[in-house]
């Protein structure tokens, strides 16, 4: 496979990912400017990639690289998917197990996040009554 050209499973995985934060965001959008919502998730996701693109070409160059906390605070708050995309086309921290670990804990607490939110908060109510 060529490392810029991702299989259809890729990314029909991606839209898969893609699907419950976006129907979360769509539904924010009642209360926000959906608009402002999707530009402001795809502008991250944008800049965690050109950030994964970055430290690729700084790793090949033997440069100073971004600490990892780093993206994976891009992640966290929303980039995950420009995370997923430079993972594929630049093939950059993909192999790396202990980084995939977090980033897919990271993808996996967003889909949960917004499932929750789309079925009116039942888990973050559960958790919030035990403690």
């Amino acid at each position: 496979m060529n490392p810029a050209r991702p299989s259809w499973n890729w990314l029909l995985a991606l839209l898969a990912l893609l699907l419950l934060p976006a129907l979360a965001l769509g539904r924010l959008g009642l209360s926000f400017d959906r608009a402002w919502l999707f530009s402001a998730a795809g502008a991250l996701s944008l800049a965690t990639f050109a950030l994964y693109a970055a430290d690729k070409g700084r790793a090949k160059a033997g440069g100073a690289r971004v600490p990892e906390i780093v993206l994976h605070a891009l992640e966290l708050l929303g980039g995950w998917p420009g995370a997923l995309i430079a993972q594929q086309t630049v093939r950059h921290k993909n192999a790396k197990a202990g980084y995939q670990v977090w980033f897919w804990a990271i993808v996996m607490l967003h889909q949960l996040v917004a499932l929750d939110y789309l079925l009116g908060w039942p888990i973050f109510a559960a958790v919030r009554a035990v403690g």
